[in-house]
C-alpha cells in the first residue's frame, strides 16, 4: 500500500497535479502516522502550525545580503507586516545575512531558501537580557538569535543555514585545542582564567566565571555587565504551540542549539544541528517541559548531549512540575556528543511516556545515557527504547548513573548515606531491544542509589562489544535476556548490592577466571536462566547471603 501511494504521488508530481510541496507534506504524514502505530503508550498525534498563504520576501525590507550590513531591522520589519496580515510566510532569499535576534511571533513561517545563510551578529549590544529559563533555572540569560515567547502556530523551514556565531560567546578550553588553534583565540584578547587553560572572549565573560552569585539571585544589572558570559541557548521557544523546525541547518550555536520549553505539539525534521565536537554546553537539542512531540530524520553532531530530555533542575524544576511526555524519536543520526539520546540531568518535573527507534549513534562519549543526582527529585518512567546501532562509544554504550553530579569526584561508597525524599530521582520502568555497539569503553551501567535503586529495566536482544562488560549496582528488577557482551576484561558481570535480577540467555567471551561477580550484603534473589555454562565462572562473594544466587 505504502509503495502505492508513493508511485501516485510521483505520478501526480509528473503532470503538474500537485507541487513538490504537496508531496513532501503527504510523504511526511506517511511517515508520521507509522510512527504511531504500536505506541506502548497513549499518545495524540502531534498538531503542525496552520500557516496562511501570505508571504514576503526580507529584500522588500531593504535587507542586503553583503554579510556586514546589519539586516535586525529588515527582519523585524518583514515578520511586523506579516503579522499584522494575520501571518504568512517570511521568505529569506539565497545570500549571506547578517542579523541581530529574530523574534518569532505566531503564525509566522521563517523559510531559509537553498543557499540562504543566516549569520547571527557579534555585535552584543544587540543582544538584550531576558528572563528566562537555562539549565532547569529561571534567571537572567541573554537573548537568543531566535526567539519566540507565547506563540502559536510558528514555523522554521527550507533549506537554509542558521549560523549562531558561537565562537563569539564561547569559552574554549585549551587542553581541547591544538597549540595553533589556542595561539588564534589567545590573539583575538579577551580573558584567561587564572590558571591560564580557558579562554573567554571578554573581559565581561571572564568576570562572569567568577561570579558566586546564583544563576536564580542575579540583578538584571549584573547579568548586563556579564552578557557575554550568559550565552544564549540558539533557538528558545517559550510556551509555544503548534511548532514546525523542517529541513533547514543549525551550526556553530553560542550554547545549546534548540530549546523548546514549556511548549507543546512540537515537530523536528529533516533538520542537521552541527556543533564542533569541543563546543561547551553545546547540545543538539534539549527538550524541556514539552508534551507531544516528534523528531526524526535529523542529524545531530553536538559538542554536548545531542538528543535530551529535561524538565526542570532540583526545587524549582518540581514547584513548575510540567513533565516532558509523549515523545517519539526516530531515524535521527548523532555523530560526537556527550550523549545520543539523553535523559537529565534536569528532569525534576518529571519524564515519561518516550519511544526511541531506528537510531545511528557514532563517536559519541554515551550512546543512551539516562543521569541524575540527589537533590532533583521528578519520576523517570516509561521509556521504550529500539533498534539503536551504536558504534566507537568512548565511555558507555549503556548509562543509567543517578550520581551524575559526583563522576570524576568520588565512588559511591565514599558517600554517606541518605533517606528518600522529595528530592530523590526515580528512575522505572525502561524497555531496550535490539541494541546493539560495536566499540565502547564499558557495555553497561546500571548505577542506583541505595535509598532509591532503579526499577525495571529490560534489556533484550541486544550484543555489546566493549573492553569491560556490566556493572550493576543498587538495582531491582532487572532483567536482561538474549544479550551478548563480548569483552576481555573480567569480570563481564559484576553485581553489587542489587535485587531481584534475572539474566537469560546471557552470551560473552568463554574460558576461565571470574565471568559472574556477584557481591553485597542486599544482594537477594540474582537467577540466572541458561547463562552460567561453567560454575567455576562463578563468583560469589562472601557478603552476600547463602541462597540469593540460583542458576538453572
Amino acid at each position: 500500500m505504502k509503495m502505492i501511494t508513493k508511485v501516485l504521488l510521483s505520478f501526480a508530481c509528473l503532470f503538474g497535479l500537485i507541487s513538490q510541496q504537496q508531496i513532501k507534506c503527504q510523504q511526511a504524514q506517511i511517515i508520521e502516522e507509522n510512527m504511531y502505530k504500536n505506541l506502548p503508550f497513549k499518545m495524540e498525534q502531534v498538531q503542525k502550525p496552520v500557516i496562511p498563504s501570505y508571504q514576503v520576501n526580507i529584500k522588500t525590507f531593504g535587507a542586503i545580503s553583503d554579510g556586514v550590513t546589519s539586516n535586525t531591522k529588515a527582519f523585524e520589519a518583514a515578520i511586523d507586516t506579516v503579522f499584522k496580515k494575520g501571518g504568512g510566510t517570511v521568505i529569506i532569499p539565497e545570500g549571506l545575512w547578517l542579523t541581530g535576534p529574530i523574534k518569532l511571533k505566531s503564525n509566522i513561517n521563517l523559510h531559509a531558501e537553498k543557499g540562504a545563510l543566516v549569520l547571527f551578529t557579534s555585535d552584543y549590544d544587540e543582544y538584550p537580557v531576558v528572563k528566562t529559563w537555562y539549565e532547569g533555572l529561571n534567571c537572567w540569560r541573554t537573548m537568543s538569535p531566535i526567539y519566540a515567547r507565547d506563540a502559536e502556530n510558528i514555523a522554521i523551514t527550507g533549506e537554509g543555514v542558521f549560523d549562531g556565531n558561537g565562537e563569539a560567546w564561547r569559552p574554549v578550553k585549551k587542553y581541547l585545542m591544538t597549540e595553533y588553534q589556542w595561539q588564534k583565540y589567545l590573539s583575538r584578547g579577551g580573558g584567561l582564567s587564572d590558571d591560564k587553560t580557558i579562554w573567554y572572549p571578554t573581559e565581561g565573560a571572564l568576570k562572569g566565571s567568577k561570579s558566586t552569585t546564583p544563576p536564580g539571585l542575579r540583578s538584571e544589572n549584573e547579568s548586563k555587565e556579564i552578557k557575554v558570559f550568559l550565552r544564549p541557548v540558539m533557538v528558545n521557544l517559550v510556551n509555544c504551540k503548534k511548532v514546525l523546525l523542517d529541513g533547514v541547518t543549525f551550526q556553530n550555536s553560542p550554547a545549546w542549539c534548540l530549546h523548546p520549553l514549556l511548549s507543546e505539539d512540537i515537530t523536528v525534521s529533516n533538520v542537521k544541528v552541527e556543533n564542533e565536537e569541543w563546543t561547551v554546553n553545546g547540545d543538539a537539542i534539549d527538550l524541556e517541559s514539552c508534551r507531544n512531540a516528534l523528531i526524526y530524520n535529523s542529524v545531530f553532531d553536538a559538542g554536548d548531549d545531542a538528543i535530551c530530555i529535561k524538565s526542570g533542575r532540583d526545587e524549582e524544576g518540581r514547584k513548575r512540575g510540567v513533565p516532558t511526555e509523549n515523545v517519539i524519536v526516530s531515524n535521527c543520526m548523532v555523530y560526537h556528543g556527550h550523549g545520543g539520546f539523553v535523559v537529565g540531568s534536569e528532569m525534576s518535573g518529571g519524564v515519561r511516556n518516550i519511544k526511541v527507534m531506528n537510531c545511528t549513534f557514532m563517536g559519541t562519549d554515551v550512546g543512551l545515557r539516562f543521569k541524575s543526582t540527589r537533590g532533583r527529585g521528578g519520576i523517570v518512567e516509561n521509556i521504550y527504547i529500539s533498534d539503536i546501532n551504536m558504534i566507537n562509544i568512548d565511555r558507555d554504550a549503556i548509562l543509567f548513573d543517578l550520581y551524575y553530579a559526583f563522576f570524576g569526584k568520588t565512588t559511591p561508597e565514599n558517600l554517606p548515606v541518605a533517606k528518600a525524599d522529595e528530592t530523590t530521582p526515580q528512575f522505572r520502568n525502561v524497555y531496550m531491544k535490539n541494541i546493539f555497539c560495536k566499540g565502547a569503553k564499558r557495555a553497561i551501567l546500571f548505577q542506583g542509589l541505595p535509598e532509591m535503586n532503579l526499577q525495571n529495566i529490560y534489556l533484550e536482544n541486544s550484543v555489546i562489544e566493549a573492553q569491560t562488560g556490566v556493572v550493576c549496582s543498587e538495582a531491582n528488577q532487572i532483567s536482561m535476556k538474549n544479550v551478548q557482551v563480548y569483552s576481555t576484561a573480567q569480570p563481564i558481570l559484576d553485581i553489587h548490592n542489587a535485587t531481584n535480577i534475572k539474566i537469560e540467555n546471557f552470551k560473552c567471551n568463554e574460558g576461565p577466571g571470574t565471568i559472574f561477580d556477584i557481591s553485597g550484603s542486599k544482594t537477594n534473589n540474582i537467577l540466572f536462566l541458561n547463562s552460567v555454562k561453567d560454575k567455576q565462572n562463578l563468583k560469589i562473594e562472601n557478603n552476600v547471603s547463602k541462597g540469593a544466587v540460583k542458576t538453572e
